[in-house]
């Protein structure tokens, strides 16, 4: 992969602390509230649901926000504010102080996902996109694994240094962009009110299917990172094999996402999404139907990995595709409101389902709807290709 520019190199570091900081603590986090606050897993579910709901109801203004404004005043905002509230969860010792917690943390973490996704676009050579995209989850999937390989140990000895750390991090990210990032704004497109531009993206026929389609990814996420952990522990893991086979997925994907995303560029984002699919459906039967616990958490995210791989350049690649100029900020908002949405029920989902069919009837149920999304999206790859391509041509 050719050199990359001293901007693109920021966004990466800053993402890549940002990465390390809160998942080595949100990771582990669920296991907190309900063992040592003692709060009900549905209702644990619940505060992550609202905290993820809100990130993605406020990204698609936020986006549209940096499309005027610029992204770098908000991305300095955001990680300051996010570095006061996130270890506030110490002071969470029942469901009042947890809704608050997780409502705060969702406003102040709601602008990251979608600004600093449109200010890589921003740039990055219209070519080498996906490749851009998948160096910078490689960063973060880098930072993942030095982040929670170790913190599921540091959680075992107790949560406080791990607060420490997450806030100090966000410190961090906000002197990056503050002392390193150059004043950057989005070249303009047609401009309409702010509100216009915010609610654009819901009604774009296109993008809906294609996000509805492609919810079941950051779903897979979400089951993989705040799921698979309560899984495992309520079957007699320990934290720290956990957050060692967690680490184990983020080496795989920061070895293989350069080079698959540098060959997958040419056939564009939409080709192999249903393929990916497949996989992480595979990863989550595998969840289900492999006996020992040990062994089903180490086989299924292995295999989610190799899925991870596909679609963590190509889904912001492609909803690029799908955004009209100008308004990439905004689309990238209405992205992250369906991977928020996602990602926030996979807990307080699979808490009912568990509670109805166990853990083995929940992976099977989320296996076969993946497999479902993943026949869709390989049937209407042509389709949203066609779509972006003339979207491309009114440019």
């Amino acid at each position: 992969m050719k050199t990359l520019a001293p901007g693109i190199r920021v966004v990466l570091a800053a993402n890549f602390i940002a990465v390390a900081a809160r998942m080595s603590l949100v990771t582990f986090l669920g296991i907190y509230f309900v063992r040592q606050a003692g709060i009900d897993l549905r209702l644990v579910g619940v505060a992550f649901l609202i905290e993820s709901l809100l990130r993605g109801l406020l990204a698609p203004f936020f986006g549209a926000l940096s499309d005027r404004i610029g992204r770098r005043p908000l991305l300095i905002v955001s990680a300051l504010c996010t570095a006061v509230v996130l270890p506030c969860f110490l002071l969470v010792r029942g469901p009042a102080e947890l809704f608050a917690w997780s409502f705060t943390l969702g406003v102040a973490g709601a602008v990251n996902m979608p600004v600093a996704a449109a200010l890589l676009l921003d740039l990055s050579p219209a070519d080498r996109r996906q490749a851009v995209l998948a160096a910078n989850y490689t960063a973060m999937s880098v930072a993942y694994t030095l982040g929670v390989m170790p913190a599921g140990y540091v959680a075992q000895r107790g949560y406080g240094l791990l607060a420490v750390v997450a806030s100090c991090g966000f410190v961090c990210v906000a002197v990056l962009y503050g002392m390193l990032m150059s004043t950057e704004r989005p070249v303009a497109g047609e401009r309409r009110s702010l509100l216009s531009d915010t609610i654009s993206v819901v009604r774009d026929p296109a993008f809906l299917r294609f996000a509805s389609l492609a919810f079941v990814f950051p779903l897979a996420m979400g089951l993989i990172v705040t799921v698979s952990p309560l899984f495992g522990a309520e079957l007699g893991l320990g934290e720290g094999y956990i957050g060692l086979v967690l680490g184990g997925n983020s080496i795989l994907v920061a070895l293989l996402a350069v080079p698959a995303a540098a060959r997958m560029e040419a056939g564009g984002p939409f080709r192999w999404l249903g393929a990916a699919a497949c996989l992480v459906a595979a990863a989550l039967l595998c969840y289900g139907i492999v006996p020992d616990a040990a062994v089903a958490l180490m086989a299924g995210t292995v295999i989610f990995s190799f899925g991870e791989i596909v679609f963590s350049s190509a889904i912001p690649a492609a909803v690029a595709r799908l955004a009209p100029k100008g308004r990439r900020g905004a689309y990238q908002g209405g992205w992250t409101l369906f991977a928020s949405l996602a990602m926030g029920s996979a807990l307080v989902v699979s808490g009912f389902i568990r509670d109805a069919l166990g853990w083995r009837g929940a992976w099977l149920i989320y296996g076969v709807a993946v497999l479902v999304a993943g026949a869709l999206l390989f049937l209407s790859r042509e389709s949203f290709l066609r779509t972006s391509e003339a979207r491309a041509s009114e440019n």
